[in-house]
């Protein structure tokens, strides 16, 4: 099996936890390397649900090690809570199995408390963050102020840095956001009060993914959020803030670009978005509601609807562009039965002319029209099936179609939500 990057390859919510889930099977280390506790990743096993926001998801596999790495924001508060409902669940959260960071940038109350009072200024311009500080700590990692994690470990740094951040930021409570301002000292202590368990897991993340492909072991790096939300690369400014594209899977862990071999994008049946930003082939009828209700389509990190639509091959293909895919991994292909038709979007239409790839300017993507191509739909229960050639006629031509729109292969066919009804190729 080769060293592997994971990533989203539409706005997120592609059901990334069960591939990776699945993937750590036979990979011996499994690393988180960007976004925050803003993503969610649902696992399924033997009808048992996990949902992670922090952790990788090989946690669930024992023996495997797990890592969080640099280009991660982590609510510590977040991360201890998860490392005590698995503990719960015998699930094995040890430091030598689990180990962040020392560069991981830490989420603080100030952080939550900017994003949510940003939000509710905006009314009608809403972004739609999920209100958990990630946008904010990124940029104090940008300003050079930011609190890492390996700071815990001298608790005079840790005071230092807190009153350089809030400063600045308790006069935007008081005069712009008309909020209480928040005390230094409260918040170094309340961080402070749980240093002692945080500072077990710091790890030299990048040391510890060298010496695992040295060895021969083989590495799962796991993204969240999707590709269309990259900061740089995504629906600017309804984008995460941070860089989800699989190149940065070497930037976020600390390792040589050299050591990733394969890249498996991994694409949702059909397309869903949560929050503000366009959304080409977004369905506001009984089609669309199908697919909500259907596709359980409610996020796991903040409950909210997803917006659904048609698969949009544009997307799909951008993404491959833009992170070299090798795989798709094509998931909830069973949302899909009982639909007569399915549409596939193959091209955009853009000022007259007919694109393949999304148009570059801010905001464009709101304004094409894109092109469809009807496929006959099924109604068969396809959960049970494991090979590609018990699949209906009609859903391995849907597959086809999307390799041959995207020119990438569909190596992985998700059939179910649990762990087992997944189809390899």
């Amino acid at each position: 099996m080769a060293n592997t990057v994971i990533i989203g390859s539409q706005w997120g919510d592609e059901g990334k936890g069960k591939i990776v889930d699945m993937l750590s099977s036979g990979s011996d280390v499994i690393v988180r390397f960007q976004g925050g506790n803003n993503a969610g990743h649902t696992i399924k096993v033997n009808g048992h649900q996990t949902i992670l926001h922090t952790i990788p998801s090989g946690i669930l596999h024992p023996g495997k090690l797990c890592l969080v790495g640099n280009g991660v924001v982590l609510d510590p508060f977040v991360f201890l809570q998860e490392v005590d409902e698995l503990s719960a669940q015998s699930v094995d959260v040890s430091p030598s199995r689990l180990g962040i960071s020392p560069k991981t940038h830490l989420i603080l109350p100030y952080h939550r408390a900017i994003d949510i009072a940003r939000e509710t200024m905006k009314k009608g311009k809403k972004i739609g963050t999920t209100g958990r500080g990630i946008g904010p700590c990124y940029e104090d990692k940008a300003a050079r102020i930011g609190l890492r994690c390996g700071d815990l470990r001298n608790p005079d740094l840790v005071r230092s840095k807190i009153r350089t951040a809030l400063q600045e930021k308790n006069v935007l409570f008081a005069n712009l956001y008309h909020c209480d301002v928040m005390d230094p000292d409260t918040v170094a202590d309340e961080i402070l009060g749980i240093a002692d368990r945080m500072t077990p897991y710091l790890r030299d993340v990048s040391e510890a993914i060298q010496d695992a492909v040295k060895s021969g072991k083989i590495v799962l790096w796991e993204g969240a959020q999707g590709v269309h939300l990259d900061i740089d690369h995504g629906t600017y400014p309804y984008v995460t803030s941070s860089n989800t594209v699989a190149g940065y899977a070497s930037t976020g862990s600390g390792i040589g670009p050299d050591r990733i071999t394969r890249t498996v994008g991994i694409v949702k049946a059909y397309t869903t978005r949560v929050g503000s930003g366009p959304f080409p082939t977004e369905l506001e009828d009984e089609t669309g509601k199908f697919l909500q209700e259907n596709g359980h389509e409610f996020g796991a990190t903040t409950g909210r609807p997803r917006r659904c639509g048609w698969l949009d091959a544009v997307v799909i293909r951008e993404t491959a562009r833009l992170c070299g895919l090798t795989d798709i991994a094509l998931t909830k292909v069973d949302v899909l039965r009982g639909l007569p038709t399915l549409k596939i979007c193959v091209d955009y239409e853009y000022k007259g002319e007919r694109i393949a790839y999304p148009p570059q300017g801010e905001n464009a993507l709101a304004d094409v029209k894109p092109i469809y191509e009807e496929l006959p739909g099924f109604s068969e229960d396809i959960t049970g099936c494991r090979a590609f050639a018990a699949l209906p006629a009609t859903v391995q031509k849907y597959i086809k179609r999307i390799e041959a729109l995207t020119g990438v292969k569909v190596s992985i066919v998700s059939v179910g939500a649990d762990r087992e009804e997944t189809i390899e190729r």
